[in-house]
Parts: C-alpha cells; sequence; structure tokens
C-alpha cells in the first residue's frame, strides 16, 4: 500500500501524456492509429511551404507534410517528406506538385498521378519527381509587374518626347502662333458684338416688312376673282380646242387644204402654170401687147 499513491501518479501521467500526445496529433490533423506511406521531395524553392500543410489528390486530402528540411550545400536544398494514408494508392509515375493552397497566399502539395497509371505502386520511403505550380495571385503579380514595366517605359518614352519637344524651337514658335491666333479671336468676337449691336436689328425689322407684304400679297390673292378667272381661261382654251378641230376635219377652207390632196395638186398646178405664163410675159411682151398708131386711126374712121 506504500507505493499504490505513487503507482496511481504514474499511470495518471502516462494517460495525460498519451492524451496530450494524440490530442496534439489530433489539431494537426494526424491519425496516430492509422499507418502511413512517406515520401520525399527536393525543391530548390518550397514558396512559403509549411510543415502540417495538406497534400491531396485532386482537391482531397490524403495526407499531410511531415518535415521539411534545409541543405545550403545542395542546389535543390529543402528535402520535404509528406505522408500519405495507407488505403491510397499511389502508382509509378506519380509526381509531387507545390501548389498554391487558396488565395491567401498559403501552399500545399498535389499529387498528380500519371494519365494511364500502371499496375506497379511507388513504396513508402521513395524520392517522387517534383514541379512547381504557379498561384493565380502569383499569376497577377507578373502580368501586372509586366504591364507596369510597359507602362513605365512608355511614360518614360512620352516624357523623353515632350523634353526634346520643350527644348525644340518650333514648339515656341507654335505657341507663339497660337497666342496670337487667341488674339484675333478676341478681336473677331468683339466686332462680332458690335455687328450684333448695330446691324441686327436692322436685318430683323427688314425681315419683318418682307414678311407684312408677303403677308399683304397673300390677302391680294385670296380677295382676287379666281373662279371667274379660270372659267375664262377655260372658255378660251374650249374656242381654241373648237378651232383646231375645225381645221382638221374636212369642212372648211383650212380643212380641204389640209386634207384634200387633189385641191392641193390643182392649186399648185395653176401656180405653176402662173409662174410659167409671167416668166413667158416678161421674155415675149409683144407676143401679149399690140400697139399700133394707123390701125387705131383706121378704126375710128369707119366708126364715123
Amino acid at each position: 500500500m506504500k507505493y499504490a499513491r505513487e503507482i496511481k501518479v504514474g499511470i495518471l501521467a502516462v494517460v495525460c501524456i498519451f492524451l496530450l500526445f494524440f490530442g496534439f496529433n489530433f489539431l494537426k490533423g494526424v491519425n496516430i492509429f492509422s499507418s502511413m506511406y512517406a515520401f520525399h521531395g527536393v525543391y530548390d524553392n518550397i514558396h512559403g511551404l509549411e510543415e502540417q500543410a495538406p497534400v491531396m489528390i485532386r482537391g482531397y486530402k490524403v495526407g499531410q507534410v511531415n518535415t521539411i528540411k534545409y541543405d545550403f550545400m545542395r542546389d535543390s536544398a529543402f528535402t520535404i517528406e509528406v505522408s500519405v494514408n495507407r488505403d491510397i494508392d499511389i502508382p509509378r509515375g506519380t509526381r509531387m506538385a507545390l501548389v498554391a493552397d487558396g488565395l491567401l497566399g498559403g501552399m500545399a502539395i498535389e499529387l498528380q498521378l500519371p494519365a494511364n497509371p500502371g499496375q506497379e505502386l511507388c513504396k513508402s520511403g521513395e524520392t517522387l519527381p517534383t514541379l512547381y505550380i504557379p498561384g493565380l495571385v502569383e499569376d497577377l503579380q507578373a502580368n501586372l509587374l509586366a504591364s507596369l514595366s510597359s507602362t513605365i517605359s512608355g511614360v518614360d518614352s512620352l516624357v523623353n518626347q515632350l523634353n526634346s519637344q520643350l527644348a525644340n524651337d518650333h514648339l515656341a514658335n507654335t505657341l507663339a502662333n497660337v497666342d496670337n491666333i487667341s488674339s484675333d479671336l478676341t478681336t473677331v468676337s468683339r466686332d462680332l458684338k458690335g455687328l450684333m449691336a448695330d446691324k441686327v436689328p436692322q436685318i430683323v425689322d427688314n425681315a419683318d416688312s418682307t414678311i407684312n407684304s408677303i403677308k399683304q400679297i397673300a390677302s391680294d390673292i385670296n380677295g382676287a376673282d379666281i373662279a371667274a378667272t379660270v372659267a375664262r381661261v377655260d372658255s378660251a382654251v374650249a374656242q381654241v380646242n373648237t378651232t383646231l378641230a375645225d381645221v382638221n376635219s374636212d369642212n372648211g377652207t383650212l380643212g380641204l387644204l389640209l386634207h384634200d390632196k387633189s385641191l392641193y395638186r390643182n392649186i399648185d398646178a395653176t401656180v405653176v402654170s402662173a409662174d410659167s405664163l409671167l416668166t413667158d410675159l416678161k421674155a415675149n411682151p409683144k407676143r401679149y401687147v399690140h400697139f399700133s398708131l394707123f390701125g387705131q386711126k383706121d378704126k375710128k374712121a369707119k366708126n364715123k
């Protein structure tokens, strides 16, 4: 009975140590009751990866990072040991990828299985091939830096061009010309204001007078006997149409002259004959006119 209390205290201490160890590992996500595979990977830069970081396959957590060791004597100075649940088969050709875990900058290990896995599996303790996949934040940072660098280069080039233009005499001449143009515009504006004050009222009065004259003409037109004028015009047009109808018909002299071909030929023949007669009369007047003084006396004596 002398050592009963010491035994109880020892047993309680062991239980407390076990519970502390179990609770600590439980909080870290380590299942001490399950056996784990151990795999290694070598990196020259771990980009902020920490111990207890998750190990995933296609987003599903299958283990965690156990240890990170640094060896400054090697180029690939970081050796990472990860543990994977033993119920997960890791086929030969699997790669250990260092990836971003969310947008807050955390890192994780992604086990990338081969596209066509074979039957052979990786053994615990093997070193797997590694790679690094930049996250979204790093891509944005790289693109932002590239864009910022390009923008700075463009601004620097623009500043240099402005400095060269400012040092050029042509710019000074251009500014002087702009100043002269501004002065001319001021003068023109002042002249326009004077013109508006002097001429525009007169122009408005003339326009009002013209509008009143147009209104008076319109009123006179409205007051005229347009109906009677139109009736007289219609009557004259009707008379002209009647005359044209008579001319186009066979009645009357004009109609016969236009439509009777025999009358036209007779008149034409008569005109030709008259023309021939006049021509012959001019050529031989004695044939048609006789002068005899003695003959006239004899005729008078016989008559007595």
